[in-house]
């Protein structure tokens, strides 16, 4: 199977960072988020997801303030975030930096009164009674019918208006699986038109590569889920990464150990992953895709945020993990991570991940303890391995002629970048 679109250029060795506008100030709003686009520019961020900028729906509204994937409009903005004079503020903030903005797609169903359910219910499933219905279990959703074509037409025409209207980049795509993959190659087509985005799917099937660029990694974090609980081994979390590798058509996969869902319903990383939280990030930025970076990562922030009622991120003034992930998305841009080849180092430790990226010249060493097990010995010999390296956590260089030891303590990672 082919991709039928190529991937946008500054998209390529790109990352991402979930933004949750609710959460992330004290107001709530785009202007006060604003305030934090230059400090994210500097810790090396290229790409800022928006999570559903659209109205909330009030019948059946979860908690206070309800959930963001429960619209009343697709093309009006939630008076709680500011208005539309605001938000093109916010991407123009972003696009001066170089920067680029995506924003969340809810496709597959809406919130109980978005104005379509008045003006055209017959864009929506109904149930054995006439009502309107939903198939996931959601309590404050209703399905839209993609047999509609005059619904499918005008979602599209929706989705084209945050386009031409605020110039935004791109789309992240909530559930993108429960929709037809017919209809989401024809929406590509036709948004990309008015110009060439970045589209990226909420889902892991393969066949949605045919209109998404990137999809989630979700069988490997639930792979690493059962890692940590201790039933199944990391060879086991390594199988998956198999077979993302066999992906013959350019899909590109996204890594992350937090994001809204997770954080919310599951654990923030140190409650799931603990001591290993920092090591993940670090795989997540070297290994080949795309990594993503939750609102509030970097602070780090160790709770849970409420879904449905304001729940702000206690900011420190400095973050503490902001020069953590600025090392980590310098490197995320070396040409070894963005398009080289990988070899996986053996080891004879099972909760020890080691590998070199390589492209022409650019070579990159990765050592990851999973473990609390100390003083671990790891021996690297390979002719990639040749030449002035710096470390890029302790900044010092090392000079290496294919063959190294080296010992890793408790849940330690490294990456040694080649520089001559």
């Amino acid at each position: 199977m082919l991709k039928n679109f190529p991937i946008v250029k500054w998209a390529i060795g790109a990352n991402i960072y979930e933004v949750n506008i609710r959460q992330y100030t004290a107001a709530g709003t785009f202007e006060a988020f604003s305030f934090h686009i230059l400090r994210l520019y500097e810790m090396g961020v290229s790409i800022l997801w928006l999570m559903p900028i659209t109205p909330i729906s009030i019948e059946k509204r979860q908690g206070t303030l309800g959930s963001y994937y429960a619209c009343s409009s697709y093309t009006e903005i939630n008076p709680e975030f500011g208005d539309v004079e605001s938000f093109k503020k916010l991407v123009d903030i972003a696009h001066l930096l170089g920067m680029k903005i995506i924003i969340d797609w809810v496709a597959n169903h809406t919130g109980y009164d978005h104005h379509w359910t008045k003006e055209h219910p017959d864009w929506y499933l109904k149930d054995e009674h006439g009502n309107f219905t939903e198939k996931n279990g959601w309590k404050d959703v209703i399905d839209l019918d993609y047999n509609n074509q005059a619904m499918q037409d005008a979602m599209i025409e929706a989705m084209q208006y945050w386009i031409k209207e605020c110039k935004i980049d791109g789309f992240r795509c909530d559930m993108a699986h429960l929709v037809p993959i017919d209809f989401w190659i024809k929406a590509r087509k036709k948004c990309d038109a008015i110009k060439p985005l970045f589209w990226l799917a909420e889902c892991e099937n393969n066949e949605y590569y045919k209109a998404f660029d990137v999809t989630y990694a979700w069988n490997w974090m639930h792979a690493l889920d059962k890692y940590f609980k201790q039933e199944i081994t990391l060879k086991n979390v390594g199988a998956i990464l198999d077979e993302y590798a066999k992906y013959s058509y350019g899909g590109i996969k996204l890594f992350f150990t937090s994001n809204h869902d997770e954080n919310s319903w599951n654990g923030t990383e140190y409650e799931k992953y603990g001591n290993a939280a920092k090591v993940l990030a670090v795989f997540t930025c070297t290994w080949n895709g795309i990594p993503l970076i939750y609102s509030g990562q970097e602070n780090p922030n160790y709770k849970r945020l409420q879904f449905f009622d304001k729940d702000r991120i206690e900011w420190n003034k400095i973050p503490e993990l902001h020069y953590f992930y600025k090392r980590l998305l310098f490197v995320r841009k070396s040409k070894a991570v963005i398009a080289g080849g990988t070899f996986i180092i053996p080891t004879q430790n099972e909760n020890v991940i080691a590998f070199l990226r390589r492209k022409s010249n650019a070579v990159v060493l990765v050592l990851l303890n999973f473990s609390n097990e100390d003083k671990i010995k790891i021996t690297v010999n390979h002719i990639w391995f040749k030449g002035i390296f710096q470390n890029l956590f302790s900044e010092f260089l090392f000079s290496f002629d294919t063959t190294a030891q080296f010992e890793l303590s408790a849940y330690e990672y490294r990456i040694y970048s080649k520089v001559i």
